[in-house]
């Protein structure tokens, strides 16, 4: 089993890019905790009927996740999946499906970096346009948190099964 790892944990006060930047990086970190030290098999073990509901499916999507919020939309740099989605609309997770582990994870750290990056140039509120919308960087960290959050807690159960490990 892995040890739990030193995540950062988000502060009681402090600003609020600061508080948002830090609960969405805990919750990133405890992705990575969750995906660490298990075989490609046991990542990809189905415990739903889908194929698509693995641990290494889960952080598949949520390194596109990341990369969609962060640089197409906030960075305005064009959508490499854009294609592919369309043609399957579930394409971001069918790399878990074949990726090594450690190349997802590897892959994931890379695009949070990515996207930290992004997020820095950007005041909280600064607006960028979307949908025929307008959204911003305040909006995108808390969707994030949100999805990240949950897809976590999906990892979690999935972990739990896969070899027993738990913590928070």
């Amino acid at each position: 089993m892995t040890e739990a790892p030193e995540r950062p944990e988000p502060a009681f006060d402090g600003a609020e890019r600061d508080q948002l930047n830090d609960f969405l990086d805990h919750q990133r970190a405890t992705v990575v905790w969750k995906c660490s030290g298990i075989t490609d098999e046991q990542a990809r073990r189905q415990f739903v009927p889908s194929e698509l509901t693995t641990i290494a499916t889960l952080l598949a999507h949520l390194r596109w996740v990341e990369h969609y919020w962060f640089e197409v939309v906030l960075d305005g740099r064009p959508d490499d999946w854009e294609e592919a989605l369309r043609a399957d609309q579930d394409a971001e997770f069918r790399p878990g499906l074949t990726v090594p582990v450690p190349t997802l994870i590897a892959q994931y750290e890379q695009q949070c970096a990515t996207s930290r990056e992004i997020a820095a140039k950007l005041e909280v509120g600064q607006e960028v346009p979307f949908r025929g919308r307008r959204i911003n960087l305040r909006w995108v960290l808390i969707h994030m948190i949100e999805e990240t959050a949950r897809h976590a807690g999906h990892v979690d159960l999935l972990r739990e099964l896969t070899d027993g490990l738990t913590g928070q």
